[in-house]
């Protein structure tokens, strides 16, 4: 681990509740916070100095400068013993934060920014780092709980590993219980084998079923023993995976889910179940892809 995490600002009330978030994940991982601004002005070519008809004091640079202050005050206030440095960094917020994701453990951001249009649920830089960012994305609301547990979803499959660490990881930092869930339908459950070639059907009622809830166990098999202070609760639901994920963020205080599972199309970087949480979850979502850091 770096011992970094990053959190991306850009004066918004969803980035100030991000710095809030990012300042306690810092602080329970013993690690220390940076604050970005992605300068996006100069590559635009527009003047950064005052206007000489306005106060001295004006300009787009010692606008940016102030809210990353702001920001670093707030990040201060939420958990003082936290060491925040700062950078203001040229560029648009997609490639700045995805150039900074690669030195951190965490990147964290809110689900809206400045530019945010009415009835757009998440931003562009939440998505495109969810897909693209080279640690864990932690994607923050403005109104979340420290109550509840984490929520898991699981699909058992090797995409998915990734981010039953990091859950069980964020548990314990948290000392909130886990709730591992993993959601089926006969559409996506794999068949298992007859256990009869003969029989007129391949599974007797039930055997599916059985088969979910083995592969809920085996995907969280190594790591209650690394983790044995957590407590787990497994949880096997028939329905649609992001109808269940959704439903069980209400009273919870984080969801982690992986950028793609079990049945994702080739080249496509984030799921749609990810991306329905993203958009829909009512509190923050965790999004880990395969070959992220841990965080």
């Amino acid at each position: 681990m770096s011992g970094l995490v990053v959190v991306g600002v850009d004066g918004s009330a969803s980035s100030l509740a991000a710095v809030e978030a990012a300042a306690r994940e810092a602080q329970v991982r013993g690690a220390g916070l940076r604050v970005v601004h992605a300068f996006v002005w100069p590559a635009m070519h527009v003047p950064l100095g005052p206007s000489p008809l306005g106060p001295s004091e004006g300009g787009l640079r010692k606008i940016a400068d102030r809210l990353v202050a702001e920001a670093v005050e707030r990040a201060r206030a939420t958990a003082p013993e936290v060491d925040v440095s700062r950078a203001v960094v040229t560029g648009d917020s997609l490639t700045v934060l995805e150039a900074q994701s690669r030195t951190a453990e965490l990147v964290v951001v809110g689900s809206r920014g400045m530019g945010g249009f009415v009835g757009l649920l998440v931003g562009s830089t939440a998505v495109h780092l969810a897909a693209h960012g080279r640690c864990p994305v932690l994607v923050v609301r403005e109104e979340q709980s420290a109550d509840g547990p984490v929520v898991l979803g699981v699909d058992g499959s090797a995409a998915g590993a990734r981010a039953v660490e990091f859950a069980f990881a964020e548990a314990e930092l948290r000392k909130a219980p886990l709730v591992a869930l993993h959601a089926w339908t006969t559409w996506n459950a794999p068949m298992p084998a007859p256990q009869d070639a003969s029989a007129p059907y391949a599974n007797p009622p039930g055997a599916l079923a059985g088969e979910e809830e083995y592969l809920l166990s085996e995907a969280l098999a190594g790591h209650r023993a690394r983790y044995p202070g957590v407590v787990v609760q497994q949880k096997v639901v028939h329905g649609r995976t992001r109808e269940a994920l959704v439903d069980a963020s209400r009273s919870a205080q984080l969801v982690v889910v992986g950028a793609r599972g079990r049945g994702g199309f080739a080249g496509l970087l984030l799921g749609s179940v990810s991306q329905a949480l993203l958009h829909h979850a009512h509190c923050p979502v965790a999004v880990v892809r395969a070959g992220s850091g841990r965080g």
